[in-house]
């Protein structure tokens, strides 16, 4: 074929392809079968491989994928992805209701109602009608560019119709249909892989795939709820998705304009009935105000506008029999039972097993082997049995007895007065107290040896290579490679020597982390990341530490009796001992390194919640004690000021507007510190 004709043909397949796609994803309308289809789209392909020259960056052979992205680019966001407001009541709703009337005094105004899609919210831009970035939500301020992963979702329009902006942005769900999802999941399972727990999750994962051809497998969706830019068409939010529809873009059409809370209610009433018949995860409702020109008068708070809200539907609840009750040992040794369900459908997975919490858990719910139990998931995700079926249970089923001893070392469980908990004092001779304490030292808020994982950790310490935290800086290149493992997908993996070389530079990098880190690191009992912090700057380095007696431990601001206990216990330990000495000969940070501080925040106690554009949420923290500022967990009439990012909690954003607590964002409080910082 001639260039000139080759040209001619790639444009005019473009334009068929691009039609018929539009015509089955924006309208389910088929205009040719999937054989014909396939066929136009494979000449494509052909022509596009032989005159790469003429294939344009629109092109639908851009939906099979094929670019492999190593590192998602960090992309801040022309408008802040904001979060919505929460509530679960519809009495919240009304108040909210009350808010927006007061206000805009007597104004006229309507609501709009909308599903809130369970997918990943990503923003989109256009330019001159052509697609040009898409980036994940991230900490709200910035977030990956996922462009090329993207590109192959089929209702993402490449290439926009009719007569739109110049330049502008749209926000949406990606989301993994149930049909789409189950038929992947059979797929993963006959291939000997491990399903996806949930088609929120899977989207997420397919999003960051390396491989955009493996993203095109997925058949992901996309929903788009939202339009941002300058000078946009339209006056209110529903005309506008209306308008953006015949653009190209796959709009909601479960959309309703309300007036009032009555006709909110009914609207929210009728899809928590019916959310089962979606062919997506929903988990709510997003009311807005529909008048767009209100929005910039209703204003926002510091994590959310004022003009919407969220309704979160209550957790779905199904009931299933218990078939029998393990136990797990976790790091510290605390004994957590386990209920092995008969299998049940819940929110999208098949929930098999779920938490029992502790002995007085079992004892209070009085759960049997046998008894038919009500099972919600915790924030849509975590199974939790929240009841017994009594009117089912059988009439053998006898009530529950609690283990005495440790079900992997067999030690005899230990209870301390005022504890919920049994625990295993065999903490250095029980496997999975062993292997705990090695996966919390490696851990990101530890030592961060981010390049020895849990199934690493697993199978050096099987093969002997490491059973104490100090035996990790004694392993050599040569122990590592080789070494073999069951990965992710049940198949074998090896270590190779550009991995061994990683393994052992991370080790040595974690030799510079601080002694607050190493403290919390060594994972004793009762000390969290806080006490750890109070503990190194007050003895300064690990041998006064270690000769410290009860009294003097407990004098520690927030180091209790219990917690002065566990850390006597700790360092009269001849193992512990031994571990430390090899740890200080290993050149790991066993003291504090004075850093000038300043007073400036002196006095002034702040609540850290939500996630920041300039800092970590453990890098301001850092920052507010390095200037002489006090970090508290909770919220009290004491409390100075709130330093609020992206997500604050809902709870504590409604108790410091209770109290009356400034709320101040992380812009507000680098002001409040940067004189001090300049000199």
């Amino acid at each position: 074929m001639e260039k000139g004709a080759a040209k001619q043909r790639i444009a005019e397949l473009t334009e068929l392809i691009d039609n018929y796609n539009y015509e089955y994803y924006m309208n389910d309308t088929s205009l040719v079968s999937d054989y014909e289809f396939d066929q136009l789209l494979s000449e494509l392909i052909d022509l596009e491989k032989r005159y790469p020259e003429f294939a344009l960056p629109t092109s639908p052979t851009k939906r099979v994928g094929g670019e492999v992205n190593k590192n998602f680019r960090q992309v801040k966001h022309r408008y802040p992805m904001l979060s919505l407001s929460n509530t679960y009541s519809i009495d919240e709703v009304a108040e909210f209701d009350t808010r927006v009337r007061k206000l805009l005094g007597d104004r006229p105004f309507s609501y709009t109602c909308e599903l809130k899609y369970d997918g990943v919210a990503i923003g989109i831009t256009y330019r001159n009608g052509i697609m040009v970035e898409a980036v994940t939500r991230g900490n709200g301020i910035e977030g990956d560019d996922i462009t090329d992963n993207v590109k192959t979702i089929r209702t993402v329009p490449l290439k926009l119709r009719g007569d739109y902006p110049d330049d502008f942005e749209v926000r949406g769900e990606i989301v993994f249909p149930w049909a789409a999802f189950d038929e992947f999941n059979t797929q993963r399972v006959a291939n000997g892989e491990e399903a996806f727990a949930n088609p929120r999750n899977a989207a997420s994962g397919s999003l960051k795939l390396q491989d955009s051809k493996e993203t095109a497998k997925r058949k992901l969706e996309f929903c788009m709820y939202f339009m941002m830019g300058e000078n946009l068409p339209g006056d209110t939010h529903y005309n506008r998705l209306q308008m953006v529809n015949k653009w190209g873009f796959k709009t909601p059409n479960i959309i309703k304009e309300c007036h009032n809370i009555a006709e909110i209610q009914e609207f929210i009433n009728y899809w928590d009935t019916h959310r089962t018949e979606l062919p997506y995860a929903t988990d709510g409702i997003v009311i807005k105000v529909n008048e767009m020109a209100l929005w910039d008068e209703l204003g926002m708070t510091a994590k959310s506008p004022r003009w919407a809200i969220a309704y979160k539907f209550k957790a779905e609840q199904v009931s299933t029999p218990v078939v029998g009750i393990d136990f797990q040992v976790g790091r510290t040794g605390i004994i957590t039972p386990v209920a092995n369900l008969s299998p049940v459908w819940l929110g999208g997975t098949t929930v098999k097993r779920a938490t029992l919490n502790n002995a007085d858990f079992i004892e209070k719910m009085d759960i049997r082997i046998g008894d038919w139990v009500f099972v919600e998931k915790g924030g849509e995700i975590i199974p939790k049995i929240v009841g017994v079926d009594l009117a089912q249970r059988p009439a053998d089923a006898e009530r529950f007895s609690y283990i005495t001893h440790c079900p992997v070392c067999g030690t005899k469980l230990v209870r301390n007065d005022g504890e919920a908990g049994f625990y295993c004092p065999n903490e250095d001779g029980c496997t999975p107290q062993q292997i705990g304490k090695l996966e919390h030292f490696v851990s990101r808020k530890a030592m961060n040896i981010d390049t020895i994982g849990s199934e690493r950790l697993a199978m050096m310490f099987e093969k002997g290579i490491v059973s104490t935290i100090a035996d990790l800086y004694s392993i050599k290149k040569e122990q590592l490679i080789g070494l073999e493992w069951a990965g992710e997908n049940k198949k074998k993996t090896s270590i190779q020597e550009k991995s061994a070389d990683n393994i052992i530079s991370a080790i040595e990098q974690s030799k510079q982390v601080p002694f607050e880190r190493v403290l919390y690191a060594l994972g004793i009992r009762y000390v969290g990341e806080v006490g750890a912090k109070k503990l190194a700057r007050y003895f300064k380095n690990i041998d006064s530490l270690a000769q410290s007696n009860i009294m003097e431990l407990a004098m520690v601001e927030d180091i209790g009796e219990k917690t002065a206990i566990s850390i006597f216990e700790f360092f009269n330990n001849a193992k512990h001992l031994e571990q430390i000495i090899r740890l200080k000969d290993a050149g790991v940070q066993l003291e504090v390194k004075e850093s000038t501080v300043s007073n400036v925040l002196e006095g002034l106690s702040f609540v850290v919640s939500g996630v920041f554009s300039k800092f970590s949420r453990d890098q301001i923290k850092e920052h507010i004690e390095r200037h002489g500022g006090k970090v508290v967990s909770s919220i009290s009439s004491k409390t100075s000021y709130v330093v609020a990012g992206e997500k604050m909690g809902p709870e504590k954003l409604k108790k410091a507007e209770k109290l009356n607590i400034p709320i101040i964002d992380e812009d507000t409080y680098i002001q409040m510190t940067v004189q001090e910082d300049n000199q």
